[in-house]
């Protein structure tokens, strides 16, 4: 995903903590638990200590952080305080909101809501309710009660965000405040001292800044194009958002993305595009009998081709799609070139494909 930053000024990248959108990951973590292992427990604790309405109506509403989330659950300009946050929510229009939470009640499909809003065109009303009926049961019933009345669906998630507060989030965010302050200490000295550059680095491996500066990188399963010019773009730590790195990208909406803060010495992510290469490098038959040999040692060209009856130059293209995707190393010893099975990152790739798709 690429955020066009050309002719932005620096102090328009901006780093800042947001309890609406700590709260959002945490909702996120109630309702796939399965993404966070690490708060388990966490997550396990708060439901057993939810009154029933409020854990059901947290499920009516799961719709606006579980698989994705609405873009006005992320703020472009976080303030001190949820309240604060939440009645700049409030100042949205009806068709803005209600166009952002079909999107993820829908399926994250923009397409469907494009051209006439689903509030005052029947037949893209209808459209809505069609994908949304496709999507389940629950699905279905929110969107008509959006369609019907915004202004009441507002008011009970608005409602439903301050219950969870007294609830959960006030007693959370309290633990990591100073967590999210250190991590923007740090972000904002770099930006000050060395530049977007060193600051986007600090973020995490999966987040770049292009060679020349005009637009930031950030490594996600999706291909999607956004700018930051004007309006700029902020970033916004999150510890309960671990692993996932979440963009705000829709047209009309200002960028933000809100990124994990890093454990205690982290591994840098592998890259979307180093694991595409691995899957297509393990997707011929000829490389995988390749590997089982390499698996039990080193090998030269020469000793794979014998084994496999093939030509050598055939052996060589095939390590050499192997070593472009960091499979194999090569080590010479005199006249001849082994080549060693790299195991931990071929072991480590089912992880690496899964961290991929939930950044």
């Amino acid at each position: 995903m690429r955020i066009d930053i050309s002719g932005l000024p620096s102090e328009r990248v901006r780093f800042a903590a947001s309890p609406l959108g700590e709260l959002t990951a945490m909702l996120h973590v109630l309702a796939e638990p399965g993404h966070h292992p690490q708060f388990a427990g966490w997550a396990a604790d708060v439901w057993a200590a939810l009154r029933p309405e409020l854990a059901e109506r947290l499920r009516e509403a799961e719709f606006l952080w579980r698989s994705s989330q609405a873009d006005f659950m992320i703020p472009a300009r976080p303030r001190p305080t949820l309240a604060e946050e939440l009645d700049d929510v409030d100042r949205i229009d009806d068709e803005t909101y209600v166009t952002a939470a079909l999107v993820t009640t829908c399926g994250s499909n923009r397409v469907h809501f494009r051209g006439a809003s689903p509030l005052t065109d029947t037949t893209a009303r209808e459209r809505a309710l069609d994908v949304a009926q496709a999507r389940g049961a629950l699905q279905e019933a929110f969107a008509e009660r959006l369609l019907a009345d915004p202004a009441a669906v507002r008011a009970r998630v608005r409602d439903t965000l301050e219950e969870c507060a007294e609830a959960f989030f006030d007693g959370a965010w309290a633990d990591v405040a100073a967590q999210l302050a250190a991590d923007l200490r740090l972000k904002n000295e770099l930006l000050r001292r060395h530049g977007v550059g060193a600051a986007l680095a600090s973020v995490s491996g999966a987040v770049t800044l292009a060679p020349d500066g005009d637009c930031i990188i950030v490594d996600k399963v999706q291909d999607k194009a956004t700018t930051a010019r004007g309006a700029g773009v902020t970033f916004i730590p999150s510890v309960f958002g671990r692993p996932h790195l979440v963009a705000v990208h829709a047209p009309g909406w200002h960028p933000v993305v809100q990124y994990p803060v890093a454990e205690p010495g982290p591994a840098e992510p592998v890259s979307l595009e180093t694991v595409s290469l691995r899957l297509d490098a393990l997707a011929h038959p000829v490389r995988l009998r390749l590997l089982r040999t390499l698996a039990r040692g080193p090998h030269t060209t020469g000793e794979l081709a014998h084994f496999w009856e093939l030509t050598p130059p055939e052996v060589s293209r095939h390590l050499a799609v192997l070593r472009r995707a960091g499979l194999l190393t090569a080590q010479r010893n005199g006249r001849y070139v082994r080549y060693t099975l790299n195991l931990s990152d071929l072991t480590s790739l089912g992880a690496d494909l899964l961290a991929a798709v939930l950044r």
